[in-house]
Order: C-alpha cells, then sequence, then structure tokens
C-alpha cells in the first residue's frame, strides 16, 4: 500500500527497544514538525481552500499526538529535551530543485509530506508488531492508522493539484531516490533516520 522500495530493516526496533527516551523525544519533534509543515502549507499556499481546511485539521491531530507522545516521555520521568536535526529530511529535500511554479512548488512540498508520513507508517508499524512493551506497541498501533491517512491525503492532493502522470513520475523517482537515502539509515535511535 505505501509503495516504499526499501523497507525498514526489522533490526531496527533492536536499536528503538534500547533507546525508547531517544526514539519517544524524536518522535515528539517528527510530530511538531508534521504540524509546522500543515500550518507553513496554510500560509504559504491560501489560496487552496480545500487543502487549507484539511490542514486545519492536520494542525490540530498532530499536536495532539505530540502531546500523547510528550505525556509518554513525563510518565517516564524524563524531559522533551532538544530537537536534533532530521537527517532522513535534510537528504529528502534535496531530491527536488528549488524554485519553480507555485504549483510546482506545492506539489514537490505535498510529495515530501506523503513519503514522510509513509515512512513513518511503515516505521509505526513496526514498532506496533515488535515492541515489548506492549502499551507503547499498542500507542504505535494506533498511530500507525492515522500516518497512513496522512499520506493518502498528501499523495491525492498532489495528485489533483498537479498533472497526474507528471505527479505519478516524480512519486515514483522520489521513491526510488528514498530507498536510496534509507540504504544510509536505519539504524538510528530516530524514527526515520
Amino acid at each position: 500500500m505505501l509503495g516504499l522500495k526499501l523497507p525498514t530493516d526489522p533490526r531496527w526496533v533492536n536499536i528503538v527497544e534500547k533507546n525508547i527516551e531517544d526514539i519517544l523525544i524524536d518522535h515528539a519533534y517528527c510530530e511538531q514538525k508534521a504540524a509546522s509543515t500543515a500550518i507553513s502549507l496554510i500560509v504559504g499556499f491560501p489560496e487552496y481552500t480545500e487543502l487549507v481546511q484539511e490542514m486545519i485539521e492536520l494542525v490540530n491531530e498532530e499536536m495532539s499526538h505530540f502531546k500523547m507522545v510528550h505525556d509518554l516521555i513525563l510518565e517516564k520521568g524524563w524531559t522533551l529535551g532538544r530537537d536534533r536535526k532530521d537527517d532522513y529530511v535534510i537528504a529528502l529535500i534535496k531530491f527536488f530543485p528549488k524554485g519553480g511554479s507555485r504549483t510546482t512548488q506545492l506539489v514537490h512540498r505535498l510529495l515530501y509530506a506523503a513519503l514522510i508520513e509513509a515512512r513513518s507508517c511503515e516505521r509505526f508499524r513496526l514498532l506496533s508488531e515488535e515492541l515489548e512493551d506492549k502499551k507503547l506497541a499498542k500507542f504505535y498501533r494506533k498511530l500507525m492508522i492515522s500516518e497512513a491517512g496522512h499520506y493518502t491525503m498528501f499523495l491525492n492532493f498532489a495528485r489533483k493539484y498537479g498533472d497526474r502522470k507528471e505527479v505519478d513520475d516524480k512519486w515514483e523517482a522520489l521513491l526510488d531516490y528514498e530507498a536510496e537515502i534509507m540504504t544510509n539509515l536505519g539504524n538510528k535511535e530516530t524514527i526515520h533516520g
């Protein structure tokens, strides 16, 4: 369903199990950044009314996810800690050239967002199936379903606002590029890396 070309190595869960605090902190910031992305789409493309309406809903949902993760951090006696750079996202955004029409820029941002949500969904599925902590596994199962909906929403908007064939070709090329990125990542205590 997600179309990812390179699945996460299941051994990544072993890294997670040994670094739950780091994963939860990274995850909290991922949720916050997802809300920020939705806000930036509202600010940058206000004329796309349907997109704006969906992004308003997404901001609320992502911030509620941020609160849930933050509550888990506090429950374990930890603090949020400082944000760290996301090597995955930094590498991903190098795929499309800067510039182009507003519509092209919008489509590229929607495709990035779709892929980030797809990879998050895939990682959350793995966590929901493999974590020994059953409460945390159940938590990630719930979020996995949500991420799948976000992935399809962003991809559908890209297809709606761009030329369908061109968007699908870009999506396939982006999936190939992302698989290359994942060959060098996937071994850190982060959601994407």
